[in-house]
């Protein structure tokens, strides 16, 4: 099943170039099998790795190192499980399912009830009336200004770094993705326990066989590494100076996908450990292309270059955008309002 953001906006007309993109959205099975290949070993050789370090007793700084390596293949394990949610990994439905609950599971992220719950994002991005479906929450200055003291309080906890990258991603993996999302249909809740059951099972045999203390320092660094660097890409895809927002009665899907994605260029190792999800904005304009399409998507269609990059220093600023000026139209901090 593949998700487009202009199903909810069909009045509004495709640019001419779009249908130039339908050729990059087909699947290639023997190049979605390399990168599954090519990922999965690698983290199950660092995983194993870890195991070692940690049973043998060397210092933990020291297994922190193939950790830190683990994460970042993690991070690619969510990105093919995300291709799988889009139905834009391999031809076969039936396998974008079985080869997505795998990378799920691996990922401490159920199946179905996250590919509504993004799919409901797709449709909704940039549009200020439809806000909290698979989003950074995000307030407009008036609401903020509008709002009473503890709702202020939350919101300014909420963003802050500290919470938005190290504890938020460590509660989202480890404790919200462990039951239904708002709205979760039979399918999205049965996935949810077919995948808190796999997770328990996977620990259980961890637990009889290197033990539990082993299998939590060996799994808990490379999932809080890997959530802090997922939330962060994330964060950067929608939270960027010159991001696009509007109200839904003139709200465009065109600019939404073009304007309210980043184009996050990254050096060549981060954007083969991200899954080419830095070209974001592609990923918006057609969801369908599968993560090995995009950055040939975007080299062979010009009206997609327009699109300025986010370089990774740039990106930096980003973290003080906290709210939406309506009047301005564009994300500004808590300290343009005076605190």
């Amino acid at each position: 099943m593949t998700f487009n953001p202009v199903v909810v906006a069909a009045h509004v007309e495709k640019p001419q170039w779009y249908p130039g993109t339908a050729k990059y959205a087909k699947h290639n099975t023997r190049l979605a099998i390399w990168q599954l290949v090519s990922t999965l070993i690698p983290y199950f050789l660092l995983v194993a790795l870890m195991v070692y370090l940690v049973r043998q007793g060397y210092p933990y700084g020291v297994t922190l190192v193939p950790a830190l390596l683990a994460a970042a293949i993690f991070v690619r394990i969510f990105i093919l499980f995300h291709d799988c949610t889009h139905g834009s990994f391999l031809p076969s439905p039936r396998w974008n399912t079985r080869i997505g609950y795998l990378c799920g599971i691996l990922t401490f992220t159920a199946f179905y009830d996250w590919r509504r719950s993004h799919a409901g994002h797709h449709i909704t991005v940039g549009d200020l009336d439809r806000r909290g479906m698979g989003d950074i929450t995000t307030m407009t200055v008036e609401e903020y200004l509008a709002a009473p003291p503890m709702r202020r309080l939350s919101y300014r906890l909420y963003r802050h770094p500290v919470i938005m990258f190290c504890l938020g991603p460590a509660y989202y993996f480890l404790l919200r993705n462990r039951w239904p999302s708002v709205g979760a249909n039979k399918h999205d809740f049965h996935s949810v326990i077919i995948t808190n059951l796999a997770i328990a099972v996977i620990a259980g045999a961890a637990t009889l066989t290197i033990g539990f203390q082993t299998y939590l320092l060996v799994q808990l660094p490379i999932l809080l590494m890997a959530a802090t660097f997922g939330v962060w890409l994330f964060y950067i895809q929608h939270q960027f100076e010159g991001v696009y927002w509007a109200r839904h009665a003139e709200w465009n899907p065109w600019r939404a996908a073009l304007e309210g994605a980043s184009f996050y260029k990254l050096p060549k190792i981060l954007q083969w450990l991200s899954g080419n999800i830095g070209y974001h904005h592609v990923h918006h304009a057609r969801p369908g292309i599968p993560n090995y399409n995009l950055q040939q998507c975007y080299d062979e269609t010009p009206e997609l270059q327009r699109i300025k990059p986010v370089t990774v220093l740039g990106s930096l600023k980003s973290v003080r955008f906290n709210l939406w000026d309506e009047k301005q139209r564009k994300l500004v901090s808590f300290r343009s309002l005076g605190g």
